[in-house]
């Protein structure tokens, strides 16, 4: 719990600074520690500590204690024939009062002892499934987080348009004031600039929704600005998998496993049901009576008291049921038959997503290659076109298609990297990694 705490203020005096940078291991382990999903996976963990309390509980010794008082305002009589002669006998005094203490133990009750072992494996589930909700977690953030990073990349590239068209329709603007340019040229100009200043606000707009998403997802405050890092859309070496990869470490695999497990105890709690069980009880009490109140009265005041004392084991014996529990045990047997169809459907599935991963990312990164290349070359032509334009060897339809060109060649490179590092993630969530973008 210390460590926990001190991780929240960590984050909150990161967050606090308005000029710090959000990475993505930052935005994972904020999500991690705020996110609703992975709270109340922990919180499942913690409760099934407390179930298996309750289910130990069964087996340990039940002790209760237990007292009464009574007044007889009307004692009821009964008649007695002695001979010729009936006599009339009360039943009991006016007062009656009582103290036990009872005990029962469990001695064999398979039910109870499965249902011990059931609770430990439930434990074990819900560690394993707040594991795959990380996981889960994890996934969501980087793929929203990607995202952002993309958008933002995006405004940048028309900024950088939006500065190169402003220059030119300056450049046109001076030379249509000295009689050199056409105003049918400086219009143009002035049209395509304000397209660019209106796809920028759209820009804008959908980075502002797409920040809030991101907020969301790892629990933070909305009012919470965030920036993110310059190099996040690095492309990084990533080592490829092959054919000998394991899916069994997947925690799907693991989650899977566990519910077979408790499927399995399932079946012998029902089956349980019909073994004969052995328990035992014993009690030790007082019992005090007369013509007065009782309590802390003694034989003089014509109160008596007296003590009683019990042990008994008590076997119950299953003969006939109907045959109830034998279908029972057939519905549990059909259940872990079910969940053995899902188990293979699964690993296929896991076997299909990681074999995808692999080809994913090795044609993002072809197409990577390919966009970084066609972006040098977009750059190269509207250096050439700008300088003949200059020159009056190019008009300026050439002049703003190798605007378009370039703006188009690199918001397509900003693509292709997002490509790569989504296909990135799914590589590593393929790979059953994706711990490791908590420690990067």
């Amino acid at each position: 719990m210390k460590y926990r705490i001190s991780i929240l203020l960590a984050f909150l005096g990161f967050f606090a600074q308005a000029q710090e940078q959000l990475t993505l291991k930052d935005a994972v382990n904020y999500a991690l520690q705020n996110k609703a999903e992975a709270v109340k996976a922990r919180l499942e963990v913690e409760n099934s500590e407390y179930q298996i309390d309750e289910v130990r509980a069964n087996a340990l010794p039940q002790i209760s204690a237990n007292g009464g008082l009574t007044y007889n305002a009307i004692i009821p009589q009964m008649a007695l024939v002695m001979g010729d002669q009936v006599q009339v006998i009360q039943m009991g005094t006016p007062w009656q009062s009582n103290a036990t203490l009872s005990l029962n133990q469990q001695l064999f009750n398979q039910a109870v002892f499965t249902g011990l072992k059931a609770a430990k494996t439930t434990r074990e589930f819900y560690k394993i499934n707040a594991q795959l909700t990380e996981e889960q977690v994890i996934e969501k953030v980087a793929n929203s987080y990607y995202e952002v990073y993309k958008t933002e990349s995006q405004l940048k590239t028309i900024d950088k348009t939006i500065d190169n068209t402003t220059r030119v329709r300056d450049v046109i603007q001076s030379l249509f004031d000295n009689g050199l340019a056409k105003k049918i040229d400086l219009d143009r100009t002035n049209v395509t600039l304000n397209n660019l200043k209106s796809n920028r606000q759209q820009l804008v707009n959908a980075l502002q929704l797409q920040e809030n998403a991101l907020k969301y997802l790892i629990g933070m405050d909305m009012n919470q600005d965030i920036k993110m890092p310059e190099n996040t859309f690095e492309v990084t070496k990533h080592a490829l998998v092959d054919e000998s990869t394991n899916i069994e470490n997947r925690t799907e695999i693991k989650v899977l496993d566990k519910q077979s497990e408790l499927l399995a105890l399932n079946k012998k709690a029902t089956m349980a049901q019909g073994y004969p069980s052995l328990s035992m009880n014993a009690n030790f009490g007082y019992n005090g009576f007369g013509d007065t109140f009782p309590w802390f009265a003694k034989p003089a005041d014509g109160v008596y008291w007296s003590g009683t004392s019990a042990i008994g084991l008590n076997l119950s014996i299953p003969i006939f049921n109907g045959g109830s529990i034998r279908a029972k045990v057939r519905q549990a047997q059909v259940d872990i038959e079910k969940l053995e169809v899902d188990k293979r459907d699964t690993r296929l599935a896991l076997d299909m997503s990681l074999k995808n991963a692999i080809t994913q990312l090795n044609n993002s990164l072809i197409s990577l290659n390919t966009q970084n290349e066609n972006v040098n070359l977009a750059k190269e032509v509207l250096d050439n076109v700008e300088n003949n334009y200059k020159v009056g060897l190019a008009t300026l339809t050439d002049l703003l298609d190798a605007e378009t060109s370039y703006a188009d060649a690199q918001n397509n490179h900003t693509n292709a990297l997002l490509d790569y590092k989504v296909a990135e993630v799914q590589l590593i969530k393929a790979k059953g990694e994706l711990k490791s973008l908590t420690q990067e």
